[in-house]
C-alpha cells in the first residue's frame, strides 16, 4: 500500500511541476520574451495547455480573473499541496 501511496504523491508532485512550467511558458509568451511561431515553443505550450487546462477550466469558472491575473494556477496549486497532506495522513494511519 505505501508504494501505491509514494506514486500518487509523486504523480501530484510532477503535476504541481507542470503547472508551474505551464504559468511561466504563459508569463513568457505575454511579454514576448518567446515567440509561439517557433515550432518548438508553440509545441511545448500546446501540451502544457493541454495537460493543465481541463484542471483549471473548473476554477476558472468559479474565481474570476482579479485586474486581468489568473490566479487559478495558484488555487489548483494549493489544492494539490492539501490532498498531499491528505494522503501523508492517510498513510500514517494504515
Amino acid at each position: 500500500m505505501g508504494s501505491i501511496i509514494w506514486l500518487i504523491y509523486t504523480v501530484i508532485n510532477l503535476y504541481i511541476y507542470v503547472l508551474i512550467g505551464s504559468a511561466i511558458l504563459s508569463w513568457l509568451i505575454a511579454f514576448n520574451v518567446v515567440n509561439t511561431r517557433n515550432q518548438f515553443v508553440n509545441q511545448i505550450g500546446q501540451f502544457l495547455y493541454k495537460i493543465t487546462e481541463p484542471a483549471l477550466r473548473p476554477i476558472r469558472k468559479v474565481i474570476p480573473y482579479i485586474g486581468g491575473i489568473d490566479i487559478s494556477p495558484v488555487v489548483l496549486i494549493l489544492l494539490l499541496m492539501f490532498a498531499q497532506r491528505l494522503l501523508i495522513e492517510f498513510a500514517g494511519r494504515i
